[in-house]
């Protein structure tokens, strides 16, 4: 063999020996995707790690989720010192049937129609042997009326001769009565009978997800997530101020971000309308120097300077 193949024979032979022993590169693994990262977040209740604030897209702690909670509410607690139920109410039996009667409808529209119901019908007795036809004229102005004549009738019915005329305390009866689900019923247990609950209406689902407390969609597990967050004993006025301010600030389609008390810890500030002064023009209520829904209001929301809603067919 010549000289000049051995060698080049050699040398390709040493350099597969060599390839041979040096170790394997590592193949750098594929991140998963954003959307696969957030859905192993997510916890049994709901509640899937938010952005914080502030923190170049960290995944936010469980505790620091919660001191950001609570310090909304806080300040929302500032903000609404007067927060309260707007559905006009004496007793318990007034509370509940307005609550079902607000379903599709404002609480307004509620507070204008119910007075004459309950002149006509102040008692459960009286509504569940009532002509339906009559009850749905009354009714009529809210919506819906004639199903919701069957609700409120058949309530009444119930709590004739399930409960002898009165509204039960506990949550397991109160869901029984036809037309009252958990949400109506944790308004009435919190209202009327001062017993915690989360009022999970369409505001308060709305800004808790603004608010990334939860992703949850569905209002039991929104319920969950969100009373996990807080003491048992905050939930009732939680949901009001909630409430009061998604009807007020946070607004559905345009929220007045430039006017909003807690746009430096809002994960979703410049949503809506953030200068200042065309922010303002967006507030309604008494913050906009506008009526409230209630006829009769507390007096606490007057001093405040709120203004009590006009009866139906007034101006």
């Amino acid at each position: 063999m010549p000289a000049k193949k051995a060698a080049d024979g050699n040398e390709t032979t040493a350099r597969r020996t060599a390839a041979k022993k040096a170790p394997a590169k590592k193949v750098p693994a594929k991140r998963a995707p954003a959307k696969k990262a957030a859905a192993a977040r997510e916890t049994a209740d709901g509640v899937v790690a938010a952005k914080a604030v502030g923190t170049g897209g960290k995944p936010e702690s469980r505790t620091a989720l919660v001191r950001r909670a609570r310090r909304i509410n806080r300040e929302l607690a500032e903000v609404y010192p007067y927060a309260h139920p707007e559905l006009d109410f004496e007793n318990p039996f007034q509370l509940v049937v307005a609550t079902v009667l607000s379903a599709q409808t404002t609480d307004l529209r509620v507070n204008q129609t119910t007075p004459a119901l309950f002149a006509k019908y102040p008692t459960p007795e009286d509504l569940a042997a009532a002509d339906p036809e009559e009850v749905e004229e009354i009714l009529r102005p809210t919506g819906f009326f004639r199903a919701k004549t069957k609700s409120v009738m058949g309530l009444s019915k119930a709590l004739v001769e399930e409960f002898g005329g009165e509204v039960p305390g506990r949550l397991e009866d109160l869901v029984k009565l036809p037309g009252v689900g958990r949400k109506t019923a944790f308004v009435v247990l919190g209202n009327a009978f001062g017993r915690p609950g989360i009022t999970v209406d369409t505001h308060f689902q709305r800004l808790v997800r603004r608010w990334k407390w939860t992703e949850a969609t569905e209002p039991d597990k929104i319920e969950a997530a969100v009373g996990a967050l807080f003491p048992k004993s905050d939930w009732t006025m939680l949901s009001h101020h909630v409430i009061f301010h998604g009807r007020r600030i946070c607004h559905a389609r345009k929220p007045a971000c430039g006017a909003c008390p807690i746009a430096p810890i809002c994960p979703a500030y410049g949503e809506g309308e953030t200068d200042p002064e065309k922010a303002k023009k967006l507030l309604k209520y008494e913050k906009g120097g506008f009526p409230g829904q209630r006829l009769n209001p507390p007096r606490s929301y007057l001093d405040a300077g709120g203004r009590p809603a006009p009866p139906l067919g007034a101006g």
